[in-house]
Parts: C-alpha cells; sequence; structure tokens
C-alpha cells in the first residue's frame, strides 16, 4: 500500500501542467469529459505498463545500486523538468478517429518519453513492484487530468501555475536527494560533495527558471503569450 500511495502522489505531481494533462483538458473541449478520461484511462494502463515493466527488468541487466542511484537522480531531473515547464504543439489534432480512440491513440502516444512515464519507469526500478506501481500512477494520471479538466475548462478558472510548478519541483529534488543519500556509498558522501551537488542543482534551477521566463517574455512579444494551461482553451 505504501509503494501504492507513494506512485500515486509522485505522479500527480508530475501531471501538474504537464503536456499530457494540457491534452487532456484540450480534448475536453472537444468530446465529453467522461470520454476522454475513458480514453486516458485505457492508453495510461497500456503505457504504465509497459513503462513499469521496463523498469523492472532494469535490475535484471544493470546492478541493482546503479539503477537506484540514476533513478533518484531522475527524480532531480523530473523536478528541473517541472520548472521548465510544457506546452502543446497540436498533439490534440493530429490524430481522427472516433472520440474516444482519438483519445487513446493521442494520449498514449503523447505519453511515450514524457516525465509520467519516465517517473513510472524510476518508480518501478526503484521499488520493484509492478501492480502497486502500474495501479498507483495509472490513477494518478485519472486524478490529475479529471482535477486539470474540471478546473481549467469547466469552471474556466487557471490553476496557480508557479506555485504548483515550486511545489511540484521541490518535492522531486528533495525526494531524489534522499534518494541519492540512502544508495550512494557512504565514502562519497563527503561535506565537500555534498555541498558541491546541492550548489549545482541550484545552479541548474536558476538557469531552467532563466530559459523559462525567456521564453515567456519572447512568447507575449510575438502576441502568442498565456498560461501553461491555456492552449487547452484555445483549443
Amino acid at each position: 500500500m505504501k509503494i501504492f500511495i507513494a506512485s500515486f502522489l509522485f505522479v500527480v505531481l508530475a501531471e501538474m501542467g504537464d503536456k499530457t494533462q494540457l491534452l487532456a483538458m484540450a480534448f475536453a473541449t472537444r468530446f465529453p469529459a467522461r470520454t476522454v478520461l475513458a480514453g486516458v484511462l485505457v492508453a495510461t494502463l497500456v503505457n504504465h505498463l509497459l513503462a513499469v515493466v521496463v523498469g523492472s527488468w532494469l535490475t535484471s541487466v544493470v546492478p541493482l545500486d546503479v539503477v537506484q542511484v540514476a533513478a533518484s537522480a531522475s527524480f532531480i531531473l523530473f523536478g528541473l523538468w517541472t520548472l521548465r515547464g510544457d506546452r502543446l504543439e497540436g498533439e490534440d489534432k493530429r490524430y481522427r478517429f472516433k472520440p474516444f480512440w482519438t483519445v487513446a491513440v493521442g494520449f498514449f502516444f503523447a505519453e511515450m518519453g514524457d516525465k509520467t512515464q519516465l517517473a513510472t519507469v524510476a518508480l518501478a526500478a526503484k521499488y520493484q513492484s509492478i501492480i502497486p506501481i502500474w495501479m498507483g500512477t495509472t490513477a494518478a494520471m485519472l486524478a490529475a487530468d479529471a482535477f486539470g479538466i474540471v478546473v481549467g475548462v469547466v469552471l474556466g478558472k487557471r490553476i496557480p501555475e508557479r506555485f504548483v510548478k515550486w511545489f511540484a519541483a521541490t518535492l522531486f529534488i528533495l525526494f531524489g536527494l534522499i534518494g541519492l543519500y540512502d544508495a550512494v556509498p557512504e565514502r562519497f558522501l563527503t561535506p565537500p560533495a555534498i555541498t558541491s551537488g546541492i550548489l549545482m542543482i541550484l545552479i541548474l534551477a536558476g538557469f531552467v527558471v532563466w530559459r523559462h521566463r525567456r521564453r515567456e517574455i519572447r512568447a507575449k512579444e510575438n502576441g502568442t503569450g498565456g498560461a501553461a494551461l491555456s492552449p487547452a482553451k484555445r483549443a
């Protein structure tokens, strides 16, 4: 149960403001919310089953301690990725099937290589438990996308993007640092090494935020600005 809850909370945070949440919101402007959520459910079940199988398989070909370090480091990268933000680039108009299959196919391919899929791989590699992680991450995707649809589309309100991004990114980075502290051999955990690592993360976070801010300024100058969740309203 602890693994299910950890997977659920981690992926809920990862999905907030993510490209696939924006995609679900965009689909909800064209199709009934029930159809959208059904498509998201089927796509996520298949996609995340592949992810947990890959994550569990990694430990059979790569030493477990190496996998644990890589998985923990990836959580820090997810935090930086969250700060960068995502936008749709026409994924909601790429496929033309019946509504359910349009959502399912579009969502499945949008999730390939996305932050939440990679997070599922990392969780499976870390915890080595397929069913709880599969169910937890799938439930998290449904919850986060339903939340995005209701708040962003039905109620027409904006999610406080900056707060959500910083909160989620901070938790990802902390989770990654704790994982690295547990996985890295003690002889490497010297005060200079720890200090240098934290300083490097702060510098990278500052760089990501600076790049994102510059992108927002350019978008406003080109007349395409707006919050990260706004493409759903323009779809």
